[in-house]
């Protein structure tokens, strides 16, 4: 059964879209069976796959409004390794369609269900906000990997959203919980970085994966090809920092039924370290 990931942040720029396309790559290059989904109307996880968007014929759209089901209309990424369930500009309209339909957060949920056994892995491009969309991907998903800048108002935009995470998990989705915290286009030069990097390996430990991404002008390079960077350039250093990130995710994942099956580890600090104002003042575990 396939374990099933957001990512997500509600703060825009964060680099969630590369952290999904490359991590969809670095999975299907250590072996995992992957399905990435891209539930933003702007459709760049499907163009940055290889696909373009304009020429769709079946979307998550279509999926959303259960007029098709996942197996038809995924795409195989074949450059890439992985599935791809695609979007564009078609999807916009699905939110002002499902607000008055049953079920309209957990349509996702359901339609993943009849392919789950065919992945070990199940990615969601949430867009930058806290919408339909993007609760049918928190709704669907077993837990949330956060890509964050280490910088002050990455800080903030995590607080909001641990807050989202409570409430869907108390309220539509028990099994959701924050996988861990992922430090993307990390900069060793600038101490801020490494100070606020430090100060969340403190604060929320085994939370913050080991794993850091590099900033990387291939990676910012390779949508432009239509590819992630881990096929457009496997040798450069963000490329292999997916790869290498993927093969954490794997060895520390345990199988979808136990992620199920758990209470949600909370994201706790293990010390008392307030990395600004709205940390300090708030408990981020939460649930």
């Amino acid at each position: 059964m396939a374990k099933i990931f957001c990512i997500a942040n509600q703060k825009g720029g964060v680099g969630k879209t590369t952290t999904t396309v490359n991590l969809a790559a670095g999975l299907a290059k250590v072996g995992q069976r992957v399905l990435m989904i891209d539930l933003d109307p702007q459709g760049n996880a499907t163009m940055g796959s290889g696909i373009d968007k304009r020429n769709l014929e079946t979307t998550v759209y279509d999926v959303l409004l259960e007029s098709a089901s996942v197996a038809e209309g995924r795409i195989k990424a074949d450059k890439c390794g992985y599935d791809v369930l695609g979007a564009n500009r078609e999807l916009a309209g699905a939110e002002v369609e499902m607000v008055a339909l049953d079920r309209r957060e957990k349509r996702l949920r359901t339609a993943l269900a009849a392919v789950g056994a065919e992945y070990d892995f199940i990615l969601i491009d949430c867009p930058p906000s806290l919408s339909l969309l993007t609760l049918n991907g928190l709704c669907a998903a077993h837990g949330v990997i956060v890509p964050m800048q280490c910088e002050y108002f990455a800080l903030e935009g995590l607080t909001d959203l641990v807050n989202t995470i409570k409430q869907v998990h108390a309220n539509l989705n028990k099994n959701l919980q924050i996988i861990g915290l992922l430090r993307v286009m990390f900069d060793p030069r600038i101490t801020l970085q490494q100070q606020v990097s430090e100060q969340l390996k403190a604060h929320f430990g085994d939370k913050v994966f080991d794993t850091v991404i590099p900033r990387n002008v291939r990676l910012a390079e390779a949508p432009s090809y239509g590819l992630p960077g881990v096929i457009f350039d496997p040798s450069a250093k963000g490329s292999a920092a997916f790869v290498a990130f993927a093969q954490e995710l794997v060895q520390k994942m345990p199988p979808a039924s136990a992620l199920a099956a758990e209470q949600p580890a909370p994201l706790a600090p293990r010390a008392p370290v307030p990395l600004d104002p709205s940390l300090a003042l708030q408990d981020p575990n939460g649930f």
